[in-house]
C-alpha cells in the first residue's frame, strides 16, 4: 500500500474518521477509529500533513500530533463545507478536510497552547457566570413584583432587597434567600476570576503593550494576547480587522462593488470588548465637551453605534500594527484616538 502524505480527521467524542492520500490524491486509507486507537493510529506514519476542523478538541489533538512531528493545519468548518462532495457522512467529511487543507487559498487556525487555551478557559467562564448573575437578579425581581416590591435593575441593587425580605410572605422568604445566597456566591466567583485574569494581564509583555490603546482594557488585552494567530498571516490591518468581523461585508455583481452591514464573522467575544472600548471611548469624549477633533465630529453626523463600530476597526488595525511590530502605543500628538 502506498504511504499517505495527507491525511484528514474528521473528530468526534469517541469515533474519529481519516481519510488519507498519496501524492499523486489517491485515497490510500479510509478508517474508523475509537479514540483509544487515534494516537497509535498516527504513532506508526512517517511525518506527514494532517488536516482537523476547528472544533472542540482540535487544539488539544492537534498538540498531540505536533508533538510526535506531524504538521498540523486546523480549518475554520465553514471554509471546509465546499469540498463536501454530497451527503453528511463522517467519511465525506474526512474526504473534504483531506482536500481542503492542501488548497493554496485555505485560511487556518493556530494552534493554541496549553496556556492560551487555559486564558480563553479563563475568559469565557466569566463571561458565562456574568449572564447567571443577570438571569439570578432578573428572576429574583420578578418574584418579589408579585408581592408588589419593584427593583430597580443591576446586581447590586437586587443585592439590596434583603432588607424586604420581611415584607414577603413567610413561604416565599426562603426561595428568595436562596436565589440571594446564589446571586452573591456567583458574583463572589466573577471577582475571582478576575482577579486571575489580572494577574495573567501582568505576566505577559504582550497584554501589557495592548492595554497601553485607549478603550482596550485587561480584558482584552489579554484575550487577543491569547488568541490573535502569528499576524504575518494577514496581508494588512484590515484583514486583521475583517478577520473579527468590523469590516462591511461585501455584495458585489456585474462590475457594481456594493456593502452592507459588518460582516460580524470574527471572534464574536472580541469583536463585543472592543465595541465596549469604543463605546467608552465615545462617552468619555462626550463628557469633555465640544471639540474638532475626529471623536468629536463623527458622533454629530453619524449615529453613536456606527461611530463605535468604526472606531473599534480603528483599534483592531492598532492592535495589528503592535502585534506586527512588536511596538509600545504611541499616541498622536494631536489626536485623542488610537490610529
Amino acid at each position: 500500500m502506498s504511504q499517505a502524505i495527507t491525511i484528514g480527521v474528521d473528530l468526534a467524542k469517541n469515533v474519529f474518521q481519516v481519510h488519507g492520500v498519496e501524492s499523486t490524491g489517491k485515497p490510500v486509507v479510509r478508517r474508523q477509529l475509537r479514540r483509544s486507537q487515534f494516537l497509535a493510529f498516527f504513532e506508526g506514519l512517517p511525518r506527514c500533513l494532517v488536516g482537523i476542523e476547528a472544533c472542540a478538541g482540535a487544539h488539544h489533538w492537534g498538540r498531540q500530533l505536533q508533538e510526535m512531528g506531524h504538521e498540523v493545519r486546523l480549518m475554520p468548518p465553514s471554509y471546509v463545507k465546499p469540498y463536501v462532495k454530497r451527503g453528511k457522512t463522517d467519511a465525506a467529511d474526512a474526504a473534504a478536510i483531506c482536500e481542503a487543507v492542501t488548497r493554496p487559498s485555505m485560511r487556518f487556525v493556530a494552534v493554541k497552547s496549553e496556556a492560551a487555551s487555559a486564558v480563553i478557559v479563563l475568559h469565557r467562564v466569566p463571561d458565562f457566570l456574568v449572564r447567571r448573575v443577570t438571569q439570578t437578579g432578573n428572576a429574583i425581581r420578578a418574584h418579589i413584583a408579585e408581592f408588589g416590591i419593584v427593583a430597580a435593575k443591576g446586581s447590586k441593587v437586587v443585592e439590596g432587597l434583603a432588607s424586604e425580605l420581611d415584607a414577603l410572605p413567610e413561604a416565599a422568604r426562603l426561595p428568595i434567600e436562596v436565589l440571594l445566597g446564589q446571586l452573591a456566591d456567583i458574583r463572589a466567583r466573577v471577582d475571582r476570576l478576575t482577579g486571575e485574569i489580572e494577574a495573567a494581564h501582568r505576566k505577559s509583555e504582550v497584554s501589557l503593550r495592548l492595554a497601553a490603546i485607549p478603550g482596550v482594557g485587561t480584558l482584552t488585552a489579554t484575550v487577543v494576547a491569547a488568541t490573535t494567530p502569528d499576524v504575518s498571516n494577514f496581508a494588512s490591518a484590515r484583514d486583521y480587522a475583517a478577520w473579527l468581523g468590523l469590516t462591511p461585508k461585501p455584495h458585489s455583481t456585474g462590475g457594481k462593488p456594493r456593502t452592507g452591514r459588518i460582516s460580524r464573522m470574527g471572534n464574536r467575544y472580541i469583536r463585543r470588548l472592543l465595541y465596549l472600548g469604543a463605546m467608552s471611548l465615545i462617552m468619555v469624549r462626550r463628557r469633555r465637551g465640544p471639540g474638532v477633533d475626529w471623536l468629536w465630529q463623527k458622533p454629530a453626523a453619524k449615529k453613536t453605534r456606527v461611530v463605535a463600530i468604526a472606531l473599534a476597526n480603528r483599534m483592531a488595525r492598532t492592535i495589528f500594527a503592535l502585534l506586527r511590530d512588536g511596538a509600545m502605543y504611541r499616541p498622536r500628538v494631536s489626536a485623542t484616538m488610537p490610529g
